[in-house]
């Protein structure tokens, strides 16, 4: 599939020490960028994090710290990867709530102006909730194959949960 592009768009997945945002660092960072072209770079690096990974970070991504300790750190590449995104817009899944906030806060500890004012971020995790409703009335659609009557009436949302609960559990 080509997309229409306007200016390049970049797709980025971290791997961190942990899940917060102020605090945990990259480990790992994919970016693949379209062009207008339609023409796909990838980048991938590991990244010394400064910091122990977490013993979950390391048994969800499988990298230790071991694995990272010859690794540059972020501010070592902080430039080179700002300079490979360049203008592109963001994308990626729960970018827009995890990935992006995070990568922001290690260019601002490396003091690397990364502006987002001007990019649109696209998050595809935003996507697939809207195409595939997380909603009481999708769950019931989905285990009871039904649709709910007088949603949000206090009784029959009670009457879905229970039934919900039940078709998820046999």
């Amino acid at each position: 599939m080509k997309l229409n592009l306007t200016r390049p768009l970049a797709f980025i997945d971290l791997e961190t020490t942990g899940l917060s945002v102020a605090s945990d660092r990259i480990i790992e960072i994919c970016i693949l960028k379209v062009n207008v072209d339609n023409n796909t770079e990838v980048k991938t690096m590991r990244i010394n994090p400064e910091m122990p990974i977490t013993p979950e970070s390391s048994r969800i991504t499988g990298i230790k710290d071991e694995d990272v300790k010859d690794c540059k750190t972020f501010k070592q590449v902080a430039t080179e990867l700002a300079q490979f995104i360049g203008n592109a817009d963001i994308a990626g899944y729960n970018s827009n709530k995890f990935d992006v906030p995070l990568l922001l806060e290690e260019f601002l500890r490396a003091e690397v102006d990364f502006d987002l004012s001007a990019r649109k971020l696209i998050d595809v995790q935003n996507i697939f909730h809207y195409m595939e409703p997380r909603t009481l009335s999708a769950a019931y659609k989905f285990y009871c194959d039904k649709k709910i009557e007088n949603a949000h009436n206090a009784e029959a949302d009670i009457k879905s949960y229970i039934r919900d609960f039940l078709g998820a559990i046999r």
